[in-house]
C-alpha cells in the first residue's frame, strides 16, 4: 500500500497545482481526476474511485468530440470500477460505450479493442449470459492472436476466459484445452508463484473432477 500512497500523493500535488492555475473544465484536470480515481481502485477504495472517475468524465463530456479516446478511457475506468462494486450491469453499458468509440477511432484489430471485448465477456459471464460471455471472449481472442506473440500473458488471459465460458456453459473438454493452454504459457511467462498460475491450476483440477462425473 505505501506505493499506492506515494502515487496518490503525487497525483493530488499535481492536481493542486492544475486546480489553482487552470480553467474548472481543462483536459488536464480530467487526466488528475482520472490518475487519482485509478489509485484509489487499485487501493480497493471503490466508491472514491467512482468519484473522481466521474468527475473526469463530467469535464470531458463537457469539452470533448463525442468520439474522443479520453472520453472511452473513462468509460472503461469508470466501467471497472462498477464491476469491481458489482454492479454489473451499469458496468456493461460503460464498457459497451467504451467499445462504441474505441470501433470509431482505432483499427479494427487494436488491443484495445481485445481488452473491451474481454471486460465486456467477464462481465457477461458474470451475469450468467453465457452465449453472449462466448461471443465477446471470441472476439477477444481473435484480436489477441493476430496482434500478440503466442507466449503474451494477456493471450493467456483470453484462454483462461474462453476455458471460463465453457466451463459454466459445462463443456468440460473445451474447458480444459483453454485453461491447458493459458497454463502453457502462464508457466513460460510468469513466476511459479504467480496468482494467475494458481487460479488456472485449481480451474484445471475442478474440470478434470467435473469431467469425470
Amino acid at each position: 500500500m505505501g506505493e499506492y500512497s506515494k502515487a496518490l500523493s503525487s497525483h493530488e500535488k499535481a492536481f493542486e497545482i492544475r486546480h489553482k492555475t487552470l480553467p474548472p473544465n481543462h483536459s488536464s484536470l480530467a487526466a488528475s481526476y482520472n490518475n487519482i480515481g485509478l489509485v484509489y481502485h487499485n487501493m480497493g477504495e471503490y466508491s472514491k474511485a467512482l468519484s473522481f472517475s466521474e468527475k473526469a468524465f463530467e469535464i470531458r463530456e463537457k469539452t470533448l468530440p463525442s468520439n474522443h479516446p479520453a472520453l472511452a478511457t473513462s468509460y472503461y475506468s469508470m466501467g471497472m470500477v462498477y464491476r469491481e462494486m458489482g454492479q454489473y450491469s451499469k458496468a456493461l453499458r460503460a464498457q459497451e460505450k467504451a467499445l462504441e468509440i474505441q470501433h470509431k477511432t482505432l483499427p479494427s484489430n487494436h488491443p484495445h479493442l481485445g481488452t473491451s471485448y474481454n471486460n465486456i465477456g467477464t462481465l457477461y459471464i458474470k451475469m450468467g449470459e453465457h452465449s453472449k460471455a462466448l461471443s465477446s471472449q471470441e472476439k477477444a481472442l481473435e484480436i489477441c492472436q493476430k496482434t500478440l506473440p503466442s507466449n503474451h500473458p494477456s493471450l493467456a488471459n483470453s484462454y483462461y476466459n474462453m476455458g471460463l465460458v465453457y466451463e459454466n456453459m459445462e463443456d468440460h473438454s473445451k474447458a480444459l484445452s483453454y485453461f491447458e493452454r493459458a497454463l502453457r504459457i502462464y508457466e513460460r511467462a510468469l513466476p511459479p508463484t504467480h496468482p494467475h498460475i494458481q487460479n488456472v491450476s485449481k480451474s484445471i483440477e475442478i474440470v478434470k473432477k467435473n469431467y469425470k462425473k
